[in-house]
């Protein structure tokens, strides 16, 4: 594990981050770059989440989505029994937070991405959840001086910030315009499935833009607390909602006289398995490692590395495919990774609420 820079214990806690500023620039530098690899991990294990609903096309989105969910939180369990002191320490409002984002970030984003994926495929939610890097770097620049990460991270930009977001916009629309174009030669589209799957995806979008900042915002006004406790704490706040979720999908099903074999449905070593694995790489382990990464970079640059998920699901996707990217497919991959690279450079100008509290 790469060293860390030590944290500064001695200033109070609302100048705290004032003062690690004035910290060397090779100790920014390496603080953005150790929190770029973080957002890159987490990138990773989030792309898994996408090959998920078509690995079990069979299986309703709802079912995966508590199942993810109900994994994430009985693996929680005992990583929370061993942060027990640090739990302890969490406060109602942290709880009530924790839950909010878990429901919010997790499970609703899960059900209407999953949902999507099944009714239009996966190229046309791919697209949309792959504006994401530039909704969320737009909406963090956009939300104010007033809000504690504005304050505190200081504002990107916008004519620095710019180039950046062209590079990601025109990477995405290189990608999209390749799996568009397969979906017009699809002669079996059902219209009315793929815009259902548009709108639900865009619900996703909607969750996940407000996911990273209000997580952001709890990170780095606490930045005493520990990433590995926040994602625990999200886990086990998520729990008794899955396991009703779980219960009432399973007497819903029950009632309707559905067919569906509950409660592991028709493949049930490979559900679980699935689950297991997701709910542990992609739902824990990737939220720990992009807390990590919330907690050193500036809240508009970390919503631009969203880009590594889409990135990696579009990797997956193409493993499953076994085929090789068109080549305009390859050369978005090439104008995604360089509008990160270049937005990692930007450094960040203090607002003038800053300029007013120094």
């Amino acid at each position: 594990m790469p060293a860390f820079p030590q944290r500064i214990r001695a200033a109070p806690p609302r100048h705290r981050n004032l003062v690690q500023d004035r910290a060397p620039r090779p100790v920014q530098h390496r603080r953005m770059w150790i929190g770029t690899f973080y957002a890159l991990a987490a990138g990773l294990m989030w792309g898994l989440v996408f090959v998920s609903p078509l690995l079990l096309p069979e299986y309703p989105a709802a079912l995966q989505s508590v199942g993810r969910y109900l994994a994430f939180g009985l693996i929680a369990l005992p990583l929370a029994w061993l942060d027990r002191a640090a739990l302890r320490r969490l406060t109602r409002a942290d709880w009530i937070e924790a839950l909010k984002l878990a429901v919010i970030g997790n499970l609703l984003y899960y059900l209407c991405l999953a949902s999507a994926i099944q009714r239009a495929g996966a190229p046309v939610p791919t697209m949309i959840i792959g504006t994401l890097p530039v909704v969320i770097a737009v909406s963090a620049n956009l939300r104010g001086a007033h809000h504690a990460s504005i304050g505190r991270d200081g504002r990107l930009p916008w004519l620095r910030l710019l180039p950046s977001l062209l590079l990601i916009a025109a990477g995405i629309g290189c990608v999209n315009q390749v799996e568009l174009t397969a979906l017009r030669n699809d002669a079996d589209a059902e219209p009315l499935r793929y815009a259902q799957g548009a709108l639900l995806a865009v619900i996703a979008v909607a969750c996940w833009t407000w996911y990273p900042l209000r997580n952001a915002d709890w990170l780095r006004a606490h930045p005493e607390r520990s990433p590995r406790t926040w994602a625990t704490a999200q886990g086990v706040a998520i729990l008794p909602l899955a396991l009703l979720g779980y219960a009432l999908l399973w007497g819903g099903m029950a009632l309707t006289g559905s067919d569906f074999p509950m409660p592991l449905g028709p493949r049930p070593g490979f559900f679980v398995g699935l689950m297991v694995a997701i709910g542990l790489f992609a739902s824990w382990l990737g939220t720990l490692c992009w807390n990590e990464a919330s907690q050193r970079l500036p809240t508009a640059l970390a919503g631009q590395l969203i880009v590594f998920e889409t990135l990696a699901a579009l990797a997956y996707a193409f493993v499953l495919r076994g085929r090789m990217p068109e080549p305009l497919t390859l050369l978005g991959i090439a104008l995604l990774i360089a509008g990160v690279l270049w937005a990692v450079r930007i450094k960040p100008e203090p607002t003038a609420s800053e300029g007013h509290a120094t």
